[in-house]
């Protein structure tokens, strides 16, 4: 009886671990990568949320995308090109939209 009590109360902990140890469901992603421009500025770090900002904006406005995909966080094989002329930081972000 000592057994059975013990499994009683070991059930909700083990519930628990085997929830906490499933498989976290897969992202879908775009097939292409979507790529943005951002306006120049004298910082990069400024330039690159520009064209962060840019990036989201485009997904947000594409047919076969939408706001579902426009989270950078989630995008995979996010990344920037910047270029330096005269001063100002241009920027580039690209990345292959993707959502839960």
């Amino acid at each position: 009886m000592p057994a059975m009590r013990m499994l009683v109360a070991a059930a909700p902990v083990l519930w628990l671990l085997a929830a906490t140890l499933a498989p976290a469901a897969a992202a879908t992603c775009a097939d292409l990568p979507v790529s943005a421009r951002g306006d120049p500025s004298g910082f990069e770090t400024l330039a690159k949320a520009k064209a962060r900002g840019n990036w989201r904006a485009k997904v947000r406005v594409m047919p076969a995308l939408g706001a579902a995909y426009a989270d950078w966080s989630k995008a995979r094989a996010a990344d920037y090109r910047c270029s330096q002329e005269d001063g100002q930081y241009i920027c580039t972000a690209v990345a292959y939209p993707c959502r839960d």
